[in-house]
């Protein structure tokens, strides 16, 4: 049994996570060590295998065996993304987008699958809480589907902006966990539409995932999620969109409007 460690209410995030498994931090250290058969310890970002077995990233006290679980393994590598993310980055995002607030520009999100869903919940947060309006073709399924029937798949977003007048005051964000890749034949419909939102000087802002793909190449503002395990890229990628598109709508420079529980006495 690992020993349990304590987090008084008040202690600053940054540090709240660390001091929590401090106590285990040790113990997880020799296990990593002694089992070589964690063979998901060996699939992982080399960097992040030499943290856990140095002791130097650590995770919550799980109470039994808990760098034998794949709980912890999924814990690490956020922990390790976490860690590799880059403020400057996210500032430069906030900061365009309080530009494109202030021009009375609008927020278009474009995204596929879980990336999909992940646009619609922002269009909320973005238009409730940040005062932005804001976008998604994806939440229209008519013309969605009509579009994808009548003209195909990879025009479906570039006909939806063009229809709703896109225009250089406006930005994109793309949420995807490759970005965009042409030559791969992968999510081409993003890539459409990011030139031509470069054609009318539209801002461009991206999440994404493994190298950013397209996207990362002509935004103007990019979070490019770290690659820790090759076999999680979609989990983490999409998973991170979340936790960064709530704390842009959360920065002061943002947010407008309290959300409901912090406002609730």
């Amino acid at each position: 049994m690992y020993a349990s460690s304590r987090i008084e209410v008040g202690e600053p995030p940054r540090f709240a996570f660390l001091a929590r498994c401090k106590a285990g931090r040790f113990a997880y250290q020799e296990e990593a060590k002694r089992d070589a058969s964690l063979t998901w310890l060996q699939s992982g970002d080399a960097s992040l295998t030499k943290k856990m077995q140095s002791g130097t990233l650590c995770l919550p006290d799980t109470g039994t065996n808990p760098m034998s679980t794949y709980s912890f393994q999924h814990l690490a590598e956020t922990a390790e993304i976490l860690q590799r993310l880059e403020p400057e980055t996210l500032e430069n995002m906030v900061d365009l987008l309080a530009d494109v607030r202030g021009r009375g520009g609008r927020l278009f999100f474009l995204g596929v699958g879980g990336s999909a869903a992940n646009a619609s919940h922002a269009v909320n947060d973005f238009r409730k809480i940040a005062g932005i309006e804001s976008y998604a073709p994806t939440d229209n399924v008519s013309e969605l589907t009509a579009r994808t029937n009548d003209e195909g798949w990879a025009s479906v977003f570039v006909g939806w902006l063009r229809g709703s007048r896109l225009h250089s005051k406006d930005a994109l964000m793309v949420f995807s966990v490759g970005g965009g890749n042409l030559e791969k034949n992968v999510s081409p419909n993003l890539v459409s539409a990011l030139q031509y939102a470069k054609e009318v000087g539209t801002s461009i802002l991206g999440i994404v995932g493994r190298d950013g793909g397209y996207t990362a190449k002509v935004a103007d503002a990019c979070c490019v999620v770290p690659t820790v395990n090759s076999r999680n890229v979609t989990p983490h990628a999409e998973a991170f969109q979340a936790v960064i598109w709530h704390l842009l709508v959360s920065h002061p420079k943002l947010k407008v409007q309290e959300t409901k529980w912090e406002s609730t006495r």
